[in-house]
């Protein structure tokens, strides 16, 4: 996938590039090809030639060309191709949903922020985001990118699913044991168990303390006494992983 990047802030467009290759190396399955522009007329002309990207982020308040003024080329030239408005003001939110962006989000962004945002471009797109994990529910079965779980809690044999957007899946009533339903899971690098009722995606663990661990989400995960010392030294590697 070709991503169009458009920031007059060249500290924003190297965030935004950062978390973007950060994403790309937690999920090896995705491709994404990435182009910066920090001046918004080059960009502008680029549609205008019709040489589109597959997904774009985008600035909104930038001199000469805005974020709407490139949204709407862009909609002209390629109505299927994705857009995601990074802002410092909510005020054009309105504007944004008229060139049907999939995401408005507020500076500074968050790294899972950005990633639910390129999940779901991704679904649109029809691009493969990896391995899914099935949960059971009332509705039927609902299938979720492992990217997209932020953490798994067991309460009364039923799985509530935390997704990186805010969203909750809860399943039905669970037959077999909690460790036998997140076993795929614990197969992954990114995913650990920290208490035997909560699993967490390592990815977005924000911080790390001695029985409890803080998420990006804000929310808190407690950690067993039992499982303490193996959950730090877990975490501790994975990160070093990350700097490798």
């Amino acid at each position: 996938m070709k991503v169009a990047i458009c920031d007059d802030s060249i500290e924003d467009l190297m965030t935004i590039e950062h978390i973007l290759t950060t994403y790309r190396d937690k999920n090896p399955k995705v491709s994404l090809e990435i182009e910066k522009f920090s001046d918004a007329r080059q960009l502008y002309a680029r549609i205008q030639k019709n040489e589109l990207a597959d997904l774009y982020i985008l600035d909104m308040l930038m001199p000469e060309k805005s974020g709407i003024d490139l949204g709407n080329e862009i909609r002209r030239y390629g109505s299927e191709k994705a857009i995601i408005y990074i802002t410092t003001s909510d005020e054009f939110a309105l504007d944004a949903y008229d060139v049907h962006a999939i995401r408005y989000l507020l500076k500074p962004v968050r790294d899972s922020q950005l990633y639910e945002a390129l999940d779901y471009a991704f679904t649109c797109s029809g691009v493969s985001q990896g391995p899914r994990y099935l949960v059971r529910t009332r509705q039927g079965l609902v299938s979720v990118p492992y990217s997209r779980i932020e953490y798994i809690e067991n309460s009364s044999r039923m799985l509530a699913v935390h997704l990186v957007d805010g969203e909750i899946i809860k399943s039905i009533f669970i037959r077999s044991s909690f460790d036998e339903e997140i076993g795929e899971l614990i197969r992954e690098d990114d995913f650990m168990q920290v208490h035997k009722s909560f699993l967490v995606n390592k990815r977005y663990v924000r911080r790390l303390n001695g029985d409890h661990i803080l998420l990006e989400s804000g929310d808190g995960v407690p950690v067993s006494k039992k499982r303490a010392a193996d959950v730090k030294r877990e975490y501790l590697l994975y990160v070093s992983g990350q700097y490798h």
